[in-house]
């Protein structure tokens, strides 16, 4: 922990990376399994089956808006495999980097919506997602993104997918760009039975906010800090994951606190009627990073995020379709404007 913050560093600058991307994402996509509207997990609804990885889906949503975006990953040579990559494009995520194993398959999980909220299953175990590693970056790293995003999800697969992400983060194989973390802390994998921890000792709460800390954006739960360090509100989030230059403390329904050199922005939730919350806080994670692609102040990437969150929210899939980014700014100011005139 007391490493010093990657950023600091001085790295020779790569010219000859002669591809360019707004985000590159990485980690692991499964096929969701999801009833049609009002169905349950049974014998007698319809599925639809869609990607799902919060990875991915920060890629689909930064491409919805309107970014050039890749998703690294690795998928089984199966019919799985090809819905993953064939929706992604559909969303226009560029899926050129996925490795493909023909041991592996692709991993899936189940949602069943019920009156007290989704369950979901996983089957994940054995994926190609975790046969992923340090010797699948030379295929990624001809690539020279604005900003590369992680989250908490890959160094809890596997042994070598926690070195993957050690080394992103640590020793920035993309020399000055930043690297952009959600927590997005899943007690289940870290405690699974059979497969034994992603490494021998890691603990998710020492291991969660080591990588938080020498990352550049973090995107963290009030719940999910409060579970891993025992924090009480935003402001103790911050006295304790202190290094990062943007870390975004969301509150589900309440708001979202964003702290910065500059100071400290708070901005509350849009109201929505919820169909799924699931993935939700990947898409809060795209409308940030959108407005901060777009170089737009701190109270409009908060709107992003929220914006893109309420839209997910509203929807049965980990997806959606959402407007430009310009657009979703207009209509944000708009707002803004008149809430401004009604107090005035």
């Amino acid at each position: 922990m007391n490493r010093t913050h990657p950023m600091n560093r001085t790295h020779p600058v790569n010219r000859t990376r002669p591809h360019t991307t707004d985000a590159l994402t990485i980690g692991e996509t499964m096929v969701m399994v999801t009833p049609q509207e009002g169905g349950r997990l049974d014998a007698e609804s319809s599925f639809v089956l869609r990607p799902g990885g919060a990875e991915s889906n920060v890629a689909a949503l930064l491409a919805e808006l309107g970014h050039p975006t890749h998703w690294a990953g690795a998928l089984g040579t199966d019919r799985l495999g090809d819905i993953v990559t064939t929706v992604l494009s559909r969303h226009g995520v560029d899926t050129s980097l996925v490795r493909r194993d023909p041991h592996r398959p692709t991993a899936v999980y189940f949602k069943d919506p019920t009156p007290q909220g989704t369950q979901v299953a996983y089957y994940r175990g054995g994926s190609a997602a975790t046969g992923l590693s340090t010797a699948d970056l030379p295929a990624w790293t001809s690539l020279s993104p604005r900003v590369v995003h992680l989250s908490g999800v890959l160094p809890a697969l596997s042994p070598s997918c926690a070195e993957l992400t050690r080394h992103i983060v640590f020793d920035r194989p993309w020399p000055n760009t930043p690297v952009s973390f959600d927590v997005n802390h899943r007690p289940v994998l870290w405690q699974r039975a059979g497969d034994g921890p992603p490494a021998p000792g890691e603990r998710a709460a020492d291991t969660l906010y080591d990588l938080a800390q020498h990352s550049d954006i973090v995107f963290v739960g009030r719940d999910e800090a409060a579970a891993l360090w025992g924090t009480t509100d935003a402001e103790s989030v911050r006295a304790l994951i202190d290094k990062p230059e943007h870390l975004i403390v969301k509150d589900a329904a309440v708001e979202a606190v964003s702290f910065t050199g500059a100071g400290t922005v708070r901005m509350p939730s849009r109201r929505v009627r919820v169909v799924d919350p699931v993935g939700a806080g990947d898409a809060f994670a795209a409308g940030w990073l959108s407005g901060w692609l777009h170089g737009q102040r701190e109270s409009l990437r908060l709107g992003l995020g929220h914006y893109a969150a309420s839209r997910v929210l509203a929807s049965a899939s980990d997806l959606t379709t959402l407007p430009a980014a310009g657009d979703v700014i207009t209509l944000l100011e708009d707002e803004s404007g008149s809430s401004s005139q009604d107090r005035n």
